[in-house]
């Protein structure tokens, strides 16, 4: 069901004797058996086996001596020459084999080639052999700069690499032609070149201008210098926002298992999930809203379902409206707003329709409308990160592309209960000029509002304005589809296609008291953000096609608690990243990188089909009289929900 994290052996350097010394390998000639016991043969073989002068009559015979020789011939094994060659950007080349199975394992690819970087605006970088390193192709149109590695590798230089670096071994690891690479470089010198040109040329490919300290200060701003310089940020709020040093020591002590309490079949495909804090959870599928009893140990089915076809709503079987794609619960999770897109691959709706889950019944259909024209919303969420659980709530907070706005249930008409489609009344909210091109957003517990933007900004609305951003943090160069922020407003997740983005919001105003970048401007002293990804190769195991999506906080709606782990969805993967280990600076991860700080420490739960959602519940629900409780973890695929621990010690 699970996994750790993939296996990720050191490459050594056992099987050569120096780094000028290389096999002529023939892909088609061996399995990758055969490869691996040639280069141990090779190795214990060495360069110094002679024929001798004389013979004896104890000794072998000529005939033996000419045998061997003919078995090293055949494996076309190069001695070394005196002399180190002499070849620009060399470099060796390994290729990743097995997976993650007990078998895998990386194999020489071409033991001395060379790397380059040209730049060509043909897709592929098909004409990549005709050019020099550092060359442009010199064709119209727009050009990027791909990378290529001897005759086996070509790749566009961009996050979807997934570049790893280890400094300590001069090596970078990155996916690429279907498979997972590593490139060893000969001195220090060497990868710290390779490093900054990919990290410049990888800045130029995603804005469009060549990188220089000038560039960077244009496309991030002077004030987010760890942005563009990462070495010299300012880290002290990270530190100052860790748990207690013991704590931290309890917390590495624990083995955290990851154990399936409950799975169940789902009726129909799920295309949402809605946790409650109370007493129920909720699924959405193809046919209704399937209701969950929630548990210590995870949701159970109650064998409740409310359908969509029984004459109580307007989404008839069939039609492109079938299944919302929202789903949002009220008034002490008596209430359900369900949200369906306007049309179909689009993610916009003009209106809402309100589930009463006590009754089973749509008792009213609500229409977004503005000054007496109908708009539509992309998103909808609640005001507050607990707001859920008021019996008297009545508005929520709805986002569109350029809009960001609060709706009201409360219809001055007095039309309730009756599904004549009442306008919601828009209370407050703003309508912003073009090119926001907001995504998705998410709110704490008292409010404030983060939203997520297409070109990767994230901004920071306090609760008492949404008009202007009071924070606005620049995009990394992707865009962000989904956004989430603890309750105590202190750290942003974003979350990309390739990565998600962790950010801290503290910062210290000029009287030297501690805020956060809802409450006001954050200065010059913004610390740099850190990054959560997969390996190269958990990468390449989640498929080509699969993207990070959902990522979210363990959730609490509490003043005083924390929030213990990040989860996110990609493929078939729920991956599952504890934040202290992120938060803490000084963990095995961030040593020997450059850029910003890269976090690869986390546990895989697979699933046999792609998971649609991964969701902890509420932290009411931990696991009491663990060292470290969480709160289950609740994965729904298409077909199934499952319940997962993630608990140091089972009880």
């Amino acid at each position: 069901m699970g996994t750790s994290q993939s296996r990720e052996d050191r490459i050594t350097d056992s099987d050569t004797d120096s780094d000028s010394d290389y096999y002529e390998e023939d892909d088609n000639q061996y399995d990758d058996a055969d490869v691996s016991k040639k280069q141990g043969s090779s190795s214990a073989s060495g360069s110094n086996l002679s024929r001798p002068s004389g013979s004896s009559s104890s000794g072998p015979s000529d005939s033996s001596y000419l045998d061997i020789e003919q078995k090293l011939g055949a494996l076309k094994l190069k001695y070394p020459s005196s002399e180190t060659p002499k070849m620009k950007n060399a470099v060796k080349l390994y290729r990743h084999i097995g997976g993650n199975t007990p078998k895998a394992k990386w194999i020489v690819t071409e033991k001395l080639t060379s790397y380059k970087f040209v730049k060509t605006s043909t897709v592929d970088g098909e004409d990549i052999d005709h050019y020099d390193d550092g060359e442009a192709s010199g064709e119209g149109g727009e050009s990027f700069w791909f990378l290529g590695v001897g005759s086996k590798v070509k790749a566009s230089v961009s996050t979807d690499m997934q570049l790893k670096m280890f400094g300590d071994q001069r090596r970078v690891d990155f996916v690429s032609n279907n498979g997972v690479w590593a490139l060893k470089f000969l001195t220090d010198e060497d990868y710290r070149k390779f490093v900054t040109r990919f990290q410049d040329y990888l800045f130029e490919n995603v804005y469009k201008v060549k990188a220089s300290d000038e560039s960077r200060v244009k496309v991030y701003g002077k004030d987010f210098i760890g942005w563009a310089k990462p070495e010299a940020a300012d880290d002290s709020m990270w530190e100052d926002a860790e748990g207690p040093p013991e704590e931290e020591e309890t917390r590495a002590k624990v083995n955290t298992d990851l154990t399936e309490e409950f799975e169940e079949v789902a009726n129909g495909g799920v295309h949402s999930l809605a946790l409650g804090a109370l007493d129920n959870s909720f699924l959405v599928n193809d046919i209704g809203v399937q209701v969950y009893r929630n548990m210590e140990r995870g949701i159970h089915g109650k064998g409740v379902c409310v359908r969509f076809d029984n004459g109580n709503s307007r989404l008839g079987p069939g039609s492109s409206q079938t299944t919302p794609n929202k789903a949002l619960l009220m008034r002490a999770e008596t209430n359900m707003m369900l949200m369906s897109p306007a049309k179909q691959g689009k993610p916009h709706s003009s209106g809402v329709k309100q589930l009463d889950i006590e009754s089973g019944k749509i008792v009213t259909e609500w229409k977004f409308e503005k000054d007496g024209t109908e708009i539509t919303m992309r998103d909808i969420t609640n005001d507050t990160k607990g707001s859920q659980l008021d019996p008297s709530e009545s508005t929520f907070l709805g986002l569109d592309d350029n809009r960001l706005c609060q709706w009201d249930m409360r219809d001055r008409r007095g039309i309730v209960q009756n599904i004549e489609s009442p306008i919601l009344e828009w209370t407050q909210g703003h309508q912003f000029s073009r090119g926001t091109n907001f995504q998705c957003f998410a709110t704490t517990g008292d409010g404030s509002i983060v939203v997520g933007s297409l070109d990767g900004k994230i901004r920071l609305y306090s609760k008492t304005s949404m008009r202007q951003a009071k924070t606005a943090f620049p995009g990394l160069g992707s865009p962000i589809t989904h956004v989430d922020v603890s309750y105590d407003g202190k750290w942003i997740l974003g979350t990309t296609d390739t990565y998600l983005v962790l950010i801290c919001t503290l910062f210290t105003d000029k009287d030297g008291r501690t805020k956060t970048g809802f409450s006001g401007r954050m200065g010059n002293k913004i610390p740099a953000p850190r990054l959560l990804k997969l390996t190269p190769l958990d990468s390449h195991l989640a498929g080509k096609d699969n993207k990070f999506h959902g990522g979210h906080f363990s959730w609490v709606t509490e003043s005083g608690k924390q929030e213990r782990h990040i989860v996110a969805t990609v493929g078939k993967f729920s991956v599952i990243w504890d934040l202290e280990r992120v938060k803490n600076s000084a963990h095995d991860c961030y040593r020997n990188q450059q850029g910003l700080k890269s976090c690869y420490c986390y546990k895989i739960l697979l699933k046999d089909e792609s998971i649609v959602e991964s969701r902890f519940m509420h932290d009411k629900f931990s696991f009491s009289g663990n060292k470290s409780p969480e709160a289950p973890l609740v994965v729904a695929t298409p077909q199934k929900v499952s319940s997962i621990s993630l608990s140091g010690r089972r009880l």
